[in-house]
């Protein structure tokens, strides 16, 4: 009888891509293995799962967070027994050896009823501040698998391991590429928001850019801008004859994108940070300031004190306040040099098969949470 196992993942693609790595893993070390997704009819997960040929169940739960209206929160309540209900069936159905939930609304009731049925169930946490559902989790689960050891103070786990972002497969070999060094010529600069843009960085950036005479033969920029605000940005760039931007709706090359580049602007979600420190790449980190929890400045303060990133809040985010951080970066090369020094302490080039490991019990001792 083939062993089954349950990721519990939903909502948005921070989950479920990291997710989705872990269960291709687990199927390649063990191809006797069946794994299962949890997640919600309405999310992401319907589109994204089944094009992978995982099998997907799903139970009707909403958002508690911060961010959603009290009417949306009570709707949650209201469903929360019958997802829980939802969960009794599935987890009785399949008798998974093992169930990690990755965050999100629906990992809740899956890990909560796997737990008290005396299933082995982990949580894995990207985020310096974890999330809602993995907070309440976590007293419940046999261990956590964390990014960063900040994250203990806002969980009660018994046992913990650190561990690394399982990456996109594109960033598999980023360790057999030659790495391209700061020259003392143009700075080159990403930009992107993520892919949807971020208006708020767009509009700085490109307002920034257009005084051409100022920047023109001292920066090279790509900028991502998101296919919403694509044709206002590429206008912008035009009108003011700003020939050293170019801008793209959407990057399908992030690695090598990454790899041309000596500074990136950018948001500061945990994929992103982990793309950074896999390329040891500099950064000025704006984090999305309605982030469930405000995650992204926790993720970047981290960063920062460890001398790893620049952080410029959305709400001190304009063309002054970017331009004196570039400009002190730009006569500093040396300092773009420490931050992807202190940034690639932060990669786990085997992340993806660490995790399988843990989860199929073939690692070592966890660390003890009181020991922190």
């Amino acid at each position: 009888m083939k062993d089954k196992i349950i990721i519990a993942a939903g909502g948005t693609g921070g989950h479920i891509y990291p997710a989705l790595a872990i269960a291709k893993a687990v199927t390649q070390m063990n191809p006797e293995c069946e794994v299962h997704f949890v997640g919600t009819p309405n999310g992401l997960e319907t589109k994204l799962i089944p094009r992978e040929n995982f099998p997907l169940h799903t139970i009707t739960i909403g958002r508690l967070n911060r961010n959603v209206g009290k009417w949306e929160r009570l709707k949650t309540l209201l469903l929360m027994p019958w997802a829980f209900v939802q969960s009794v069936v599935v987890v009785l159905k399949l008798q998974p050896k093992w169930v990690l939930g990755v965050g999100g609304f629906a990992s809740g009731p899956v890990l909560l009823v796997a737990a008290l049925m005396g299933k082995k169930t982990f949580v894995w946490e990207p985020n310096a501040y974890p999330g809602m559902a993995n907070r309440w989790l976590s007293p419940f689960v046999h261990a956590g698998l964390l990014l960063f050891q900040d994250s203990l103070k806002y969980l009660k786990l018994k046992k913990w391991y650190q561990v690394g972002y399982p990456l996109r497969e594109v960033f598999s070999d980023v360790q057999k590429r030659a790495k391209v060094p700061v020259e003392n010529g143009l700075l080159k600069i990403l930009v992107f928001g993520g892919s949807q843009g971020a208006r708020a960085i767009n509009n700085v950036v490109a307002e920034l850019f257009s005084e051409v005479a100022k920047w023109k033969g001292r920066v090279e920029v790509v900028h991502q801008t998101g296919p919403i605000d694509f044709d206002a940005i590429q206008a912008k760039y035009v009108d003011c004859g700003c020939d050293f931007v170019q801008p793209f709706a959407y990057l399908y090359d992030m690695r090598d994108r990454y790899q041309w580049a000596d500074l990136v602007i950018c948001r500061s979600g945990a994929g992103t940070l982990a793309e950074l420190a896999a390329m040891s790449k500099a950064s000025i980190l704006v984090p999305l300031p309605w982030a469930a929890d405000d995650h992204q400045k926790k993720n970047a303060q981290v960063l920062v004190e460890q001398k790893a990133a620049e952080m410029i809040e959305q709400k001190d985010l304009s063309v002054s306040s970017l331009e004196r951080v570039i400009v002190e970066l730009e006569k500093n090369r040396n300092k773009i040099g420490q931050m992807e020094s202190a940034i690639h302490q932060f990669y786990e080039p085997n992340a993806t098969d660490h995790i399988v490991k843990i989860l199929s019990g073939q690692e070592e001792e966890a660390h003890e949470a009181r020991s922190i």
